[in-house]
């Protein structure tokens, strides 16, 4: 089969490899939908991820589509059904799954390979994380389950209260999602990003007020400035942080009002640092949240709000491009051109 192999910084390579044969307790899907993520944007420009994957390796993380083969031992799926799984799933035994804190497992099962024509699925996965996808659930909106469950977990962890103000910053997949799911508390939801055509998707998928941080004016007190305006000089009850960059971590701790939560969604790279001030942290009894992946119980939710289409997710897929394209489609991510892109394999 064709498929994608990370080899390093920005070094991705379309290969031949073998067809994959599943394993006792697996399955192999055909991939017909395989979104593009942030993450593997920011994957394939740092050459790595300090969880999920070391080069060389199969690369993509979001996929739909239908099982071709179910290996020995595998109950309740067979060839032809149409499923989503997710890229993880925790051992459900250790110290912090007995916890029912399964994105801390250490022993998480990851997988990683979707941009390629066929996906084998591992055991794990297709005991806790394997679901099916209903016919009137296009492929590429499915592909989406696993950033949307990483969104709703996020919103679950932030303290979120009805008619909050939250300031979300970032306007790419994840900082749209979670507008989108911040609606259903009723908040008002300022969204701060760089660009004007994805600011206006935030407006449809919910947003309050939108600001592009390039347009602000030199007086604005930059975001944090225009976040006290807006909030009778406080500054939000919620914030979250949906960049990955460290000093954009610290321009969401400075939008908070005392006794906010603030959300450190985005990953940063390794080794990276901050600075925050211990007086401000004291004194208004802030809280500093790191959030990461998902737990089973929010991929079924996310699959579930995808399936109800009550949400338009579908305004955050770009275009649909062949698997051969891949390597300018993350170029254009690089330059901002598209936000998900639906990549689909076509089997030989």
């Amino acid at each position: 089969m064709l498929a994608a192999l990370l080899y390093g910084k920005e070094d991705l390579r379309l290969e031949s490899v073998p067809d994959p044969t599943p394993a006792k307790g697996e399955v192999v899907i055909q991939v017909a939908a395989a979104t593009t993520c942030g993450t593997d944007l920011k994957v394939w420009r740092r050459g790595g991820h300090a969880k999920m994957l070391k080069p060389p390796t199969l690369f993509g993380h979001e996929a739909a589509g239908v099982i071709v083969a179910v290996g020995e031992g595998v109950s309740g799926w067979r060839t032809g059904d149409r499923v989503v799984a997710n890229n993880s799933a925790p051992c459900m035994e250790c110290f912090f799954c007995k916890k029912d804190e399964f994105s801390l497992c250490p022993n998480l099962t990851w997988n990683n390979g979707t941009f390629a024509e066929f996906l084998r699925v591992p055991a794990a996965i297709v005991r806790h994380n394997l679901l099916r996808v209903s016919d009137q659930v296009p492929f590429a909106l499915a592909s989406m389950t696993e950033p949307l469950a990483c969104v709703l977990h996020g919103v679950a962890r932030s303290n979120v209260k009805r008619k909050d103000k939250v300031v979300v910053i970032g306007d790419g997949a994840i900082g749209l999602m979670f507008v989108a799911a911040l609606v259903k508390w009723e908040t008002e939801i300022f969204l701060f990003g760089g660009n004007d055509t994805r600011l206006e998707i935030g407006k449809k998928l919910g947003a309050s007020q939108v600001f592009n941080y390039h347009k602000l004016g030199d007086d604005s007190g930059g975001i944090a400035g225009i976040v006290k305006d807006l909030t009778e000089g406080w500054g939000a009850d919620v914030v979250i942080e949906a960049t990955g960059v460290p000093s954009v971590w610290e321009t969401a701790i400075a939008c908070g009002r005392p006794g906010a939560t603030i959300n450190l969604f985005g990953g940063c790279p390794k080794d990276t640092t901050i600075t925050v001030n211990t007086e401000e942290l004291h004194y208004s009894e802030l809280t500093l949240k790191g959030v990461f992946h998902n737990t089973p119980k929010y991929v079924r939710e996310a699959l579930d709000l995808l399936t109800s289409r009550t949400i338009p997710f579908e305004l955050l897929i770009s275009e649909h491009r062949p698997l051969k394209d891949l390597e300018q489609v993350f170029c254009d991510m690089r330059d901002r051109k598209a936000i998900k892109v639906a990549i689909e394999p076509v089997s030989n």
